[in-house]
């Protein structure tokens, strides 16, 4: 348990200097007193931010730099003529140069020694992110400020930004002067991406370190160079003290020849069942300027925390505004001369801290294989990239998903939760996840908005390109293939917002059921699923049996039924957008989500494209395109106990199901039951409309 802070914010200090003002940053009231002595420990890396800023402010009278402490002094005239120059902070504390603040501003795992040395000493202290490279470390520190009486800033340099007040405002469901408000939060996310090249992890022994000689040092993506997305992220959130978070999950990896991660998922959940997922790299095709993401109900706002600007974006368009910011050491110098509030204190950073411990005790992380990772630039300027990490960064934030649950070629598979769909044959090879033709998700894991259940993916042709795709940035909902509906009794079954015909539009509320597996009996080439469909309240209003079959043709094509029997459990309305009035909306029911692929044609027997197809009823559908992998054609045949519409989507993005109730809902009493029955050939290349046409007759 964290030890509590007594560092006051209340009253000022006694015989402690006051600051005065005339920056743009400062927002305290004016002081006559004699500049602040300050020391600074470490001069290089982040150092010389501290030195140019310790510049400005000794020139309009706050500060007195009067020592600093490197074992590498700095080059001649990056000092004051009085600033006297130590290789270490034990020969600074002896030189009696009575500093009031010192700035420790070096390796990380030198933070923590180094502190407890200035509280043991007269000074208040300004430490660099992150505090220290363990908990048991930050707890130790915590008891020395407190034993000492002395105040403790973690440069944490966005969170002195004015923009944090608007976006806690945005965060309770209200707007601000500045900007709209965003509805209900229902997650944050952070985002970052940045590039490095060999030469950043070469520039010191530590750099890209979990320990270096027994000592714990972290210096990971999301624990140094983009510390502050998950700083921000959790004081957003309301999460300071480690308490605040009940939970949070690692999922770590490395591109680069290093011992820590340099592209990973952190994910967290706050007391309150917030939850906070930060996906970040350092391996980007290009470095963006990394943000934070509310996410409302009705919108979502964007924080550029480098450059304090946030940006609302709801239905009735875009608001932007750039706020400004209180530098961190002169808001400490405020707070020992005024009793101005810390900014950043150090027991606000328990919450990161329990974030870093989390890294810190995590299985090592994994190795990116080579062939998954492109390398740009020659020598010490080379830089590894991701492919698509831009996308996989967008699906992991939407969906509140880590690399492995978004089950990348890179990543580690997941322990539970996903296994092949058929059991293996006895005379061949086990089948696994990373061998089978399908895939079956349980998506227990799944926030409650994406309406978790069970689905198929991947699913792949015979010679393994993948016709399938789940969580896609554009609709994280869209699961590949399986059975859903959008309305069940009010209850969404589907995920993402609901279309009511009150509002005539799609609103974003707490409708959503799930579906969880209650049986399953695998056999080598049929697999059965007893499901239960539960509302949003709990109660279970469907049941349903859900049988897939395998049949393989040929060596280019295989054959899957799938066949769901829903029976009632009360009288239930099962509906969809177009049932409430969304023309041309009318999905739900079987569903089959397709990766991106080039050159798409979408056809049926009668009609092209579309247009033609989308809406149209036909006996069969079919889908070409190029693949990752190579060509690929998948054939839909309707369900043989109704003439469903189809629902297409091309343009958009890709995507093909058999429409349950396309304008009007199906209505069952309890114990009704409702039957549809889809067969899907999957075959590698590109078939005409002969060969297509041949397989249906075999149906």
């Amino acid at each position: 348990m964290d030890t509590a802070s007594t560092e006051s914010v209340s009253s000022p200090t006694p015989n402690r200097p006051a600051p005065s003002t005339g920056t743009a940053a400062s927002t305290g009231p004016a002081a006559v007193t004699a500049p602040a002595r300050i020391a600074l420990v470490g001069v290089h890396g982040f150092g010389t931010h501290h030195l140019r800023n310790l510049e400005r402010l000794s020139k309009q009278g706050i500060v007195d730099l009067v020592a600093v402490a490197d074992p590498h002094p700095p080059a001649t005239g990056a000092l004051p003529e009085t600033t006297a120059i130590h290789a270490n902070l034990d020969e600074l504390l002896a030189g009696e140069h009575g500093p009031d603040v010192i700035i420790v501003a070096t390796p990380i795992q030198t933070h923590a020694p180094l502190a407890l040395s200035v509280l043991a000493s007269e000074a208040d202290l300004y430490l660099e992110k992150p505090p220290v490279a363990s908990m048991s470390d930050f707890l130790r520190l915590q008891e020395a400020a407190a034993k000492a009486g002395r105040s403790v800033q973690i440069g944490f340099q966005s969170l002195g930004s004015h923009a944090l007040a608007a976006l806690e405002n945005l965060a309770s469901g209200e707007a601000t002067a500045e900007l709209p408000g965003i509805g209900a939060l229902k997650g944050i996310s952070a985002t970052g991406r940045w590039v490095r090249d060999r030469a950043y992890y070469k520039r010191s022994r530590w750099a890209g370190k979990r320990s270096l000689d027994g000592v714990d040092v972290v210096d990971g993506v999301a624990t140094n160079p983009l510390a502050h997305a998950i700083a921000t992220a959790l004081r957003i959130a309301g999460a300071r003290e480690a308490q605040d978070l009940v939970s949070v999950e690692t999922d770590l990896y490395r591109a680069n020849d290093i011992e820590a991660d340099d592209t990973s998922v952190i994910r967290m959940r706050t007391i309150n069942g917030l939850p906070i997922t930060c996906a970040l790299t350092l391996c980007a095709s290009e470095s963006v300027e990394p943000y934070v993401t509310l996410h409302g109900t009705e919108g979502t706002a964007v924080f550029h925390y480098t450059e304090d600007r946030v940006t609302v974006r709801t239905e009735a368009g875009e608001t932007a505004h750039t706020f400004g910011r209180d530098d961190l050491t002169e808001n400490l110098l405020q707070h020992l001369s005024q009793g101005t509030p810390l900014l950043s204190p150090l027991h606000h950073s328990g919450a990161f801290m329990k974030v870093l411990e989390a890294i810190r005790t995590a299985e090592a992380p994994a190795l990116i294989p080579a062939e998954c990772v492109k390398w740009v630039g020659k020598g010490e300027q080379a830089h590894a990239v991701i492919p698509n990490i831009e996308d996989i960064l967008e699906r992991a934030t939407r969906a509140h998903a880590t690399f492995s649950e978004l089950g990348l070629p890179w990543a580690r598979p997941v322990t539970s939760g996903a296994e092949a769909l058929f059991a293996p044959d006895d005379a061949g090879p086990a089948a696994t996840p990373a061998n089978a033709a399908a895939v079956l998700r349980t998506g227990s894991t799944l926030e409650p908005d994406l309406s978790p259940r069970p689905y198929l993916h991947p699913v792949s042709t015979q010679a393994g390109v993948v016709v399938t795709d789940h969580l896609p940035s554009d609709h994280v909902w869209h699961l590949g293939a399986g059975f859903a509906l959008q309305d069940v009794n009010g209850s969404n079954f589907w995920g993402g917002r609901s279309y009511r015909r009150t509002a005539g539009k799609y609103v974003d509320v707490k409708d959503h059921g799930r579906i969880e597996t209650a049986s399953i009996a695998r056999e080598k080439d049929h697999t059965t699923l007893g499901l239960n469909w539960l509302a949003a309240d709990g109660s279970l209003v469907l049941t349903e049996r859900r049988s897939l079959k395998r049949t393989n043709l040929d060596a280019l094509t295989w054959r899957l039924d799938i066949q769901t029997r829903l029976t009632a459990v009360v009288d239930v309305s099962l509906g969809s957008p177009g049932s409430h009035g969304a023309a041309g909306s009318g999905y739900g029911g079987f569903f089959w989500r397709l990766p991106a692929n080039a050159a798409p044609r979408v056809f049926s027997s009668t009609a092209e494209g579309e247009p033609s197809v989308h809406g149209s009823v036909a006996p069969w559908l079919a889908w070409t395109g190029e693949f990752d992998g190579g060509p690929a054609t998948l054939v839909f045949g309707a369900p043989s106990e109704s003439p469903d519409p189809w629902f297409v989507r091309c343009s958009d993005y890709p995507a093909v199901g058999s429409a349950l109730a396309w304008d009007t809902a199906v209505e069952l009493a309890a114990g009704d039951s409702i039957t549809r029955s889809n067969t899907v050939w999957i075959s590698d290349g590109t078939l005409d409309v002969a060969e297509i046409e041949g397989l249906v007759s075999g149906r």
